[in-house]
C-alpha cells in the first residue's frame, strides 16, 4: 500500500505546489497592475495636483457659444471640439490682465506646433480697435491668440459666471471643463505645458478638488505631490 499513498501524496503535493505558484502568481500580477495604476495616476495626476485648479473633477460640460473675433470672424466653441482650449477671460481696465497678457502671448507660442490645442483671449471691452490697441501697447506685437468680443458679457459673465479678471479655463477635447484659475498666473510655465499634453493626452487625473479638499482615486498621489 505504500506505494499507492506515496503516489497519492505526490499527486497532492504537486496539486499543493501548483496551487501555491497560481496564488504568487496572481499576486505579482495585483501587485503589478496595481503599480500599473498608481503609475498612470502619477503621470495624469502630477501637473494637476501641483496647479490644482478649480473644477478639477467636477466633470461639467463648458456652455458653448459663438463670438466675433476682432476681425469680424464668427467663432463657435463647438467648431473647437477634438482641441483643447485655453479660455481667458479679460478687460483692458483689468491691470492684472494685461500684466500676464506677455506670458499668455508666450504660451501660444510654444504651442503653435500643437494643433490640436487653441488659445482664446476674451474680452468684455466695447471696439475691437481698442481692443487690439490696448493688446498692442501690453504686447509690443500682433497677438499671438485668437482674441474675441463679448462686450455686453452675455457669455463671460451670463453663461461663466465670471465678474472678476483675469479667469483662464482649460477645456478638453471633449468640451469638459477640466481647470478654472482665478488671478494671473504663469502661462509659459513647464508645468502649464504639462498639464496641456495631459489634456491632449486624454490623461484626465482622477481627483477632485473643491471647498472640503481633494478628493477621489488619486486623492493620495495629490497629496504626495504636496497639492492638498
Amino acid at each position: 500500500m505504500l506505494p499507492v499513498f506515496s503516489a497519492r501524496a505526490s499527486r497532492a503535493l504537486a496539486m499543493m505546489g501548483q496551487l501555491a505558484f497560481i496564488a504568487v502568481a496572481a499576486l505579482f500580477v495585483y501587485g503589478f497592475v496595481a503599480m500599473a495604476k498608481d503609475s498612470e495616476r502619477r503621470r495624469a495626476c502630477g501637473a494637476a495636483c501641483l496647479l490644482r485648479p478649480d473644477y478639477m473633477g467636477a466633470e461639467r460640460r463648458a456652455p458653448s457659444f459663438s463670438l466675433n473675433d476682432v476681425y469680424g470672424r464668427g467663432v463657435a466653441l463647438a467648431s473647437l471640439r477634438g482641441k483643447v482650449v485655453v479660455l481667458n477671460f479679460w478687460s483692458k481696465t483689468c491691470g492684472p490682465c494685461l500684466e500676464e497678457m506677455p506670458d499668455l502671448a508666450e504660451l501660444a507660442r510654444l504651442l503653435r506646433d500643437r494643433r490640436d490645442v487653441e488659445v482664446l483671449a476674451v474680452s468684455t471691452d466695447e471696439g475691437a480697435n481698442d481692443v487690439l490697441q490696448t493688446l498692442h501697447t501690453a504686447l509690443k506685437e500682433e497677438p499671438s491668440f485668437t482674441v474675441l468680443l463679448d462686450s455686453d458679457s452675455s457669455i463671460v459673465g451670463g453663461k461663466y459666471g465670471t465678474h472678476m479678471f483675469p479667469e483662464t479655463w482649460f477645456i478638453d477635447k471633449r468640451g469638459v471643463i477640466r481647470a478654472r484659475f482665478d488671478g494671473v498666473r504663469e502661462w509659459n510655465s513647464a508645468l502649464v505645458l504639462d498639464f496641456i499634453d495631459d489634456l491632449r493626452r486624454g490623461d484626465i487625473c482622477d481627483a477632485r478638488v473643491d471647498e472640503n479638499g481633494v478628493s477621489g482615486r488619486a486623492a493620495t498621489v495629490c497629496e504626495e505631490l504636496g497639492g492638498s
